[in-house]
């Protein structure tokens, strides 16, 4: 028997399976029964994307799976093992779409994922654009050993890439006590091999929520996939033949498969990969999808990688805590002359981590002084911005807010490894080199931890901030020459173009017009050009010559007109990374806000998730807006429109943290106080009627504004 029987053999099992899964659930509920999945708007999404079918019923699931039998090509062989790879996908989520329809949450209470939520898949655009996530791998156990299934998921981590596991393997990193979870990017998926239809579930969810592939088009699936998504397998022998076929449909989609199976198997260049040397599957992997990871070595006792930025330290396993709200701490970049600065200089004033005992409170102020012949004090607010996320790349550290309100915990794991103050600066030091090596030229890190030090430092600090604020304040879309584009998302979403200003960020909150700049300092040919302001057309809506030409440039044509602040006369694309998304609500002619983050509905009856597939890959969408949470309370938001005086229903959760911001400007704008009291949440109505009516009683200014439409 070959490897084109195995795989063949494989698709009727598959299917067979499916099959017998879905005339048991129809027999007990009935073929007029819903069939969702929980939190997507996309129905069951590898039909839908494959078929362009919307699944809504158990009946019509039954009609999906004859057409997932007919494109396995039964009857003669006629199809490619490839085409009955990708079905044998599909019949995976059928399998599991059959527990959904009988519960709505079947892995609850279990170790494993189950299906991922459309939030969830939103989640992974935005490191995968950055390259924080270089790509992901889905491995199939179990390991030999459960020494070798650790290493090849550590290994994994330290690279930056996700890791998704199906089978033995889960229970070989649980039995060794390693955290699993999407905050960790080590998510166990499921016991068996049909949970592969979750893993390809979001696969496709990414095809049309970041390229905006459209349904039933298999063909732009797969060109997406090879081209935009670095995905790869590692499958344990012995696999099944079940397995080879759901590896036939990895390859179709572009994802190279590395086995040490050698029944039956022959080597494809590129694309199926016999290493029996499990050893080298990590750099193996990495080759065959192309992917190169950029390491920049730091001198630390734990590994630092992008996998460990959502890692919790509860307070049971926390060592040692600095925190701002309790004690005095500040995180602080100072410019200064070169001859100031002895580089690669690391100084700690004050006790070290040792000389606390566990779960001590303790004061800190790190403050990292460079030096560049580019620098400019613009840049420091950058930097300071990146320590988040740097921190949190240390294994076994967790690091919250900016500034002087800063917390870091530092488990006892990290503590034992010998993890202490000195560390902090080593890793500061080489991220600023390496990260900003085109505007600083030499970098020392000073760190205090004796209390009468740090308070002085603190009280410094605070200066600084202070004199930095009220220059802040001062960039206005109006004060600068110029805007700049951000096409960093463009790695997903091929014609979109984010046009970013001081009043305006990029809509995934992360990039400011301080931050495009110093990216445009720091790379002059990269995702952020300069795009000069000097020709407006009406700036009243925000739409100018220069920034026109700017956005067909970058998006190859697809684009010819944006404005700036408007949300119905061509309004900026989205990719589908965007933190919060707009829609009008059309009883009160305001409009609706909604943060991935909830995941309730909203008078519109729509989710987020639902909210967010009318809009995304880059395409216009006049009524719909995908946007930054800071962008809510700027008074260019929807200025064309009559501003944030129109926001009529928020999260409470979002409305609580955008409050004083909000307030302020409403203020400012319509002479209103406590502005935010007017504006509805969840906990007051979700519905369309009762929104017009509690609008109503509070007077809220959008009831006096012309109509949008």
């Amino acid at each position: 028997m070959g490897l084109f029987d195995r795989v063949f053999r494989g698709s009727d099992e598959m299917y067979f399976k499916a099959e017998s899964e879905l005339n048991q659930v129809i027999a007990e509920l009935g073929e007029s029964a819903p069939m969702t999945m929980p939190d997507t708007a996309y129905f069951l999404a590898c039909i839908y994307a494959y078929l362009g079918k919307k699944v809504t019923t158990l009946g019509e699931l039954k009609e999906a799976l004859a057409q997932l039998r007919a494109m396995m090509g039964r009857e003669y062989r006629t199809k490619s093992i490839f085409d009955s790879g990708v079905a044998t996908a599909c019949c995976a989520e059928v399998i599991e779409a059959c527990k959904y329809a009988r519960n709505p949450a079947p892995y609850e209470g279990t170790q494993y994922h189950g299906h991922f939520s459309d939030a969830e898949v939103r989640e992974l655009g935005v490191p995968l654009v950055t390259k924080d996530i270089p790509g992901f791998v889905v491995i199939i156990g179990p390991a030999p050993s459960q020494e070798e299934a650790v290493e090849l998921v550590k290994g994994y981590q330290s690279r930056g890439i996700f890791v998704f596991m199906i089978g033995g393997v889960i229970d070989q990193i649980h039995a060794a006590g390693m955290a699993t979870g999407f905050p960790v990017r080590v998510v166990p998926v499921g016991d068996d091999i049909w949970s592969v239809g979750h893993v390809i579930s979001l696969v496709t969810r990414a095809t049309m929520i970041f390229g905006a592939t459209e349904p039933g088009d298999a063909d732009a699936f797969h060109r997406y996939t090879c081209d935009r998504i670095n995905a790869f397998v590692n499958a344990y022998a012995p696999v099944n033949d079940i397995t080879v076929a759901c590896g036939a449909g990895a390859i179709k989609l572009g994802f190279p498969v590395i086995t040490n199976d050698t029944e039956d198997m022959w080597a494809v260049p590129k694309s199926l990969i016999i290493n029996t040397n499990t050893k080298d599957w990590i750099e193996t992997s990495l080759e065959a999808r192309g992917i190169k990871i950029k390491v920049t070595n730091i001198d630390i006792p734990v590994a630092f990688s992008s996998a460990f930025e959502g890692e919790i330290i509860r307070r049971k396993a926390m060592q040692i805590e600095m925190d701002g709200s309790r004690v005095d701490c500040i995180e602080l970049v100072q410019t200064k002359d070169a001859h100031e600065i002895e580089d690669h200089k690391i100084t700690v004033e004050g006790p070290d981590f040792d000389a606390f005992e566990f779960g001590s409170k303790i004061p800190i102020a790190y403050i990292v002084d460079v030096a560049g012949k580019n620098m400019q004090t613009d840049f420091e607010g950058v930097m300071e911005r990146k320590f988040h996320s740097w921190l949190n790349c240390i294994e076994g550290v967790m690091h919250t807010g900016q500034r002087d309100m800063i917390r870091i915990r530092v488990s006892d794991a990290a503590y034992e490894a010998g993890f202490r103050a000195r560390h902090i600066g080593e890793v500061l030091y080489a991220k600023i080199k390496s990260d900003f090596d085109a505007v600083v030229d030499k970098c020392q890190v000073r760190i205090y931890t004796d209390p009468e030090k740090v308070k002085e430092m603190r009280e410094m600090g605070n200066h600084v901030f202070d004199k930095r604020d009220e220059r802040l304040k001062t960039l206005t879309d109006e004060s600068v020459d110029v805007f700049y584009t951000c096409i960093l998302c463009q790695a997903f979403s091929p014609s979109h173009v984010c046009i970013v200003t001081p009043e305006r960020l990029g809509l995934c909150g992360a990039v400011s017009w301080l931050d495009a700049k110093a990216t445009n300092e720091l790379d002059p040919q990269g995702p952020c050009q300069i795009v000069p302001k000097s020709r407006p057309i009406d700036e009243r809506v925000g739409r100018y010559e220069d920034v026109d030409e700017a956005v067909n440039q970058y998006s190859h044509g697809a684009l010819e007109h944006v404005t700036l602040y408007s949300i119905m006369e061509d309004p900026m694309t989205s990719c589908g990374c965007f933190e919060c998304i707009c829609g009008i609500e059309p009883l009160s002619n305001g409009v609706v806000i909604v943060n991935r983050e909830h995941a309730g509905m909203t008078p519109l009856g729509m989710s987020f998730s639902e909210m967010a597939s009318m809009t995304g890959g880059g395409v216009q969408t006049p009524g719909f807006m995908g946007h930054g949470k800071h962008f809510i309370s700027s008074k260019k938001f929807m200025k064309a429109e009559g501003g944030p005086g129109r926001i009529v229903w928020l999260p409470k959760a979002l409305k609580d943290q955008i409050a004083d911001n909000l307030n302020e400007t409403a203020k400012e704008l319509y002479g209103i106080d406590n502005f935010t009291d007017m504006i509805a949440d969840e906990t007051i109505t979700e519905d369309m009627e009762e929104l017009y009516a509690f609008l109503t009683e509070k007077g809220h200014p959008v009831l006096g504004m012309e109509p949008l439409m």
